[in-house]
């Protein structure tokens, strides 16, 4: 947790060192292969489906669609094997989050047995994710029946459907996790990110169309837009690098027969500790009730999804909705990335102090409070960088980024800071194995 000042390396030491370093090079090569299999992927097509008919369903699916569509990078509306993408594992590390907060054997899994525990959760979040997926799978093919080549029995129909998506999916999944260890970069997050890249060619090119094409007023809205989401991309890398820095001090010790003198650092604590899981779990709990609405066919949940979606005739429902579970959100996974009272007798046995504060109960109290103030501060922002541009965006009646708004942008710029980061690590631990081989 100890930050110590050193120099960054430049862009040319980047480019350096993936030319030099082999095994830095062999990492960014398997990243990006695999995720370009990712891609080819989705353009694999699921058997026995009439795609003319199915792109009329994808034209009236509506703000569900078109969300999925993004986080599958065009996999649902182009129904590839790879059409679920890395959304069941998504959904599968939600609920194990939740369980693991919620169940004590989980909870003490993930403290308190170090590796192995995180092993075994990783285990079980892959047989959640296979269930998930399943359930996913068979419920897309039971949708997709009514746009089955004629002839096709039914049976046989949901059946290899399914089976071709959750094979997928599961493919989708194990990529992301080579990437996480033989790569640069989280996995799961890169596949997202690729996802939403790939819709970006689309809707630019919508909207160069709508510029040319649409009135003055149309220009300006289209401008006003870009605007907000350029502001909207610098505040997310503000509040990504944000962190308050809390001095400590390292008691005096004794080495041998010299004393080494006290020491001044600083611990760190972000202001946003969830990066863009808050607003991924959001989303996708803001959606179920279209989700299960739009399988069931239900009368009434049609009614109530009706009242939860943005584009109905209460948008500021779902504006609060949304906000609300950010914020929740937020606090709950700061609550799983930042532990006070570890923190506080990691510091108390390494002899270390913060100015002014007991060690201990006091050390840890002094620490949630600063924890709870930074992350209601990131929470607000994240509340605030969901619904402004989706409220701008209304307002101009500029509806080519459409499913691309604040959350893709979020989700955008965290990862490719948390990817950054990462290669830059790999090039300072490159930077010192040379200093040592010399």
């Amino acid at each position: 947790m100890l930050v110590s000042r050193g120099r960054n390396p430049s862009a040319g030491e980047i480019f350096s060192q993936l030319i030099q370093a082999k095994d830095l090079r062999n990492r960014v090569l398997i990243t990006l292969g695999l995720l370009l299999l990712v891609r080819l992927g989705i353009y694999i097509p699921v058997p026995g489906i009439d795609r003319v008919a199915f792109q009329d369903f994808i034209a009236r699916g509506g703000q569900l669609i078109g969300f999925l569509d993004i986080f599958t990078g065009g996999g649902i509306s182009t129904l590839g094997v790879f059409g679920l993408g890395i959304l069941p594992f998504i959904n599968a590390s939600i609920i194990l989050q939740l369980l693991t907060s919620a169940l004590p054997p989980l909870e003490d899994l993930q403290k308190n047995e170090g590796e192995a525990g995180r092993r075994k959760i990783a285990q079980y979040t892959r047989y959640v994710a296979l269930g998930w997926g399943i359930l996913q799978s068979v419920v897309f093919a039971l949708i997709l029946r009514p746009y089955a080549i004629a002839g096709t029995s039914d049976l046989v129909f949901v059946i290899q459907t399914a089976v071709a998506l959750v094979t997928g999916s599961m493919v989708v999944m194990w990529i992301s996790e080579v990437i996480t260890e033989r790569g640069i970069g989280q996995g799961a997050s890169l596949v997202i990110y690729l996802n939403i890249v790939a819709t970006l060619p689309r809707a630019l090119g919508s909207t160069i169309e709508l510029a040319q094409s649409g009135d003055r007023s149309t220009v300006g809205g289209i401008v006003v837009l870009v605007l907000v989401f350029l502001i909207t991309i610098v505040g997310i890398v503000c509040v990504e690098e944000g962190n308050r820095r809390i001095p400590i001090v390292s008691a005096k010790r004794q080495v041998g027969g010299a004393n080494l003198a006290a020491r001044q650092s600083y611990l760190p604590l972000k202001l946003n500790a969830g990066g863009v899981m808050p607003i991924i779990f959001a989303s996708a709990v803001v959606f179920l009730p279209l989700t299960i609405a739009n399988m069931t066919k239900s009368p009434w949940l049609i009614q109530v999804a009706g009242y939860l979606s943005p584009n109905s005739s209460t948008p500021w429902v779902y504006a609060l909705l949304f906000f609300g579970l950010i914020i929740g959100f937020s606090f709950f996974y700061a609550s799983l990335t930042v532990n006070p009272v570890d923190i506080a007798t990691t510091l108390k046995r390494s002899g270390v102090a913060i100015p002014g504060v007991r060690p201990g109960s006091a050390t840890a109290n002094y620490l949630g409070s600063v924890q709870n103030r930074l992350t209601l501060l990131g929470a607000l922002f994240l509340g605030a960088v969901a619904i402004i541009p989706s409220a701008v965006e209304s307002s101009t009646q500029v509806k080519t980024f459409q499913g691309l708004g604040a959350t893709s942008l979020l989700i955008l710029v965290g990862v490719a800071i948390q990817t950054a980061k990462q290669l830059q690590t790999a090039v300072i631990s490159q930077r010192y194995e040379g200093m040592v081989r010399q």
